[in-house]
């Protein structure tokens, strides 16, 4: 698998509420449209000192940095970048193998673990 690892940053005057909305209701239910994604997340970066622009990463888990390219020339991939060169900008961007399996605890997802006890 790999990894597309994108440092954004909002342009002046977009609300960061704007920004998240979208990625909420639209980027991240595209994401289906698009079968080279695996998995798909934006976290918000901690306030910059200084009151500068919003900024934010994503991380995107493909099945291919070819498969995401052909992704990437559908019409479900242009709606977003349209949609997204409007409010921020990638200033950044990474991409890699994970090294190995990694490391996730058992429920980290949210979910209920199966065979676990409700409590509570």
């Amino acid at each position: 698998m790999t990894f597309i690892v994108h440092r954004i940053r909002l342009h002046d005057g977009v609300e960061p509420e704007r920004f998240e909305s979208w990625v909420r209701e639209v980027d991240y239910a595209t994401c289906p449209e698009l079968p080279s994604v695996l998995a798909f997340a934006v976290q918000r970066l901690a306030p910059a000192t200084g009151g500068g622009p919003a900024e934010y990463y994503e991380v995107v888990e493909v099945t291919g940095r070819a498969d995401f390219e052909r992704d990437m020339r559908s019409e479900p991939f242009r709606r977003l970048v349209a949609d997204f060169e409007k409010m921020a900008s990638v200033v950044a961007e990474w991409s890699g193998e994970r090294v190995g399996p990694g490391y996730r605890a058992r429920g980290a997802d949210g979910r209920k673990t199966p065979g676990r006890a409700d409590r509570g």
